[in-house]
């Protein structure tokens, strides 16, 4: 149903796009303030336990949903849904860099950039079947299958295992590594307490993380907002809506390929990312460019996510991995929130979603 949750709600649901819109935001909104919490709990608790914790929010989610009326129904899904994600974000990333480092496998930005593509991919194949459900058997089938599927990747995050832990000289090791050369143990260093200059220090890490983090979460905020301005246009019909998202899911999958054998240096990040602005811009210029931009703006995506991601797994001590994937997120959601709120309440949404 990820092609088609929003034409459920402004169609079959008949809740408006702006409130949807708003919803949607609400659920951004909410995953930005768990995110650090939950990053803490996974690096605290375990990365499989925040796994099987976010599987259980996602089911919950789906049931509101497919079963939730009015806004209140959409709202409950959204927040549901944003708990789950919340809880995944960063312990996925963080699992599969402590399990790459646990069997002597040193590539982690190619496991992670094929991992994301196979991801993608699979997920485009949900996308069509998910069309072609609905249009054969209705929208209860549909979200019942979504249901299905959601418990199954619970049974999935229940069968990982957790990496076995770092002895303390190899974690004290990466931890002083990560104070000469990254942006980032200052969660830790906060629970120590901070004379001034060490404050100063913590302060410019933190900038230098944002730096990193920026790039990619300024082209994905175009992007979820242009897919959002087409995706609900009043008459588009089913079909059309999957073709689109599975147009865009398969060009973030391209992207993520890609990134597999590219640098993860922070020019070539800035490089990607001032290409994606200059995308984005013709298309609010050139109408008839608006859908071809979304699907580029999408292969950006795919690229840049596990370029910052391999990026940001080589500052991070141990203890902090999940917590710093997270504020990456969090940013995300920030720039995301602010342009599905501008994308809900544009004027000239059918015509220009149409072209």
């Amino acid at each position: 149903m990820h092609g088609l949750y929003v034409l459920w709600w402004v169609q079959q649901k008949h809740v408006s796009v702006a409130a949807v819109a708003a919803v949607l935001a609400a659920g951004d909104l909410f995953i930005t303030v768990l995110e650090l919490p939950t990053g803490w709990l996974a690096d605290r608790w375990g990365h499989r336990a925040s796994l099987i914790t976010g599987s259980l929010f996602q089911i919950a989610g789906m049931l509101f949903a497919w079963l939730g009326n009015g806004i209140p129904g959409v709202l409950a899904s959204s927040l549901l849904i944003a708990a789950g994600d919340a809880f995944r974000s960063g312990a996925d990333q963080a699992l599969l860099y402590r399990s790459c480092i646990a069997v002597g496998d040193a590539d982690f930005q190619r496991r992670e950039a094929q991992a994301r593509g196979f991801q993608l991919v699979a997920l485009v194949a949900f996308v069509l079947a998910g069309g072609a459900i609905v249009n054969a058997w209705g929208f209860a089938t549909g979200w019942f299958i979504e249901t299905l599927i959601s418990a199954i990747g619970l049974a999935i995050a229940w069968a990982m295992v957790e990496p076995p832990a770092h002895d303390e000289a190899i974690e004290f090791r990466s931890a002083e590594a990560s104070r000469s050369s990254g942006p980032v143990d200052m969660w830790r260093e906060g629970a120590r307490g901070f004379s001034r200059a060490c404050r100063s220090e913590t302060i410019r890490r933190l900038g230098s993380l944002v730096a990193l983090i920026a790039p990619a979460a300024v082209v994905n905020a175009a992007a979820s907002a242009g897919t959002f301005f087409v995706q609900s246009a009043a008459d588009r019909g089913p079909a059309e809506a999957t073709i689109l998202i599975a147009t865009v899911t398969l060009a973030e999958a391209a992207g993520s390929f890609v990134a597999s054998r590219v640098s993860a240096r922070a020019r070539t990040q800035l490089l990607l990312a001032v290409l994606g602005i200059a995308v984005a811009s013709a298309a609010l210029v050139v109408p008839y460019a608006f859908q071809p931009a979304i699907v580029a703006l999408s292969f950006l995506i795919g690229l840049m996510f596990p370029l910052r991601a391999a990026a940001i797994q080589r500052v991070a001590s141990d203890g902090v991995r999940a917590r710093a994937a997270s504020f990456a997120s969090a940013i995300d959601k920030v720039l995301v929130t602010v342009a599905l709120l501008a994308a809900g309440l544009m004027p000239g949404r059918s015509r220009r979603a149409r072209v």
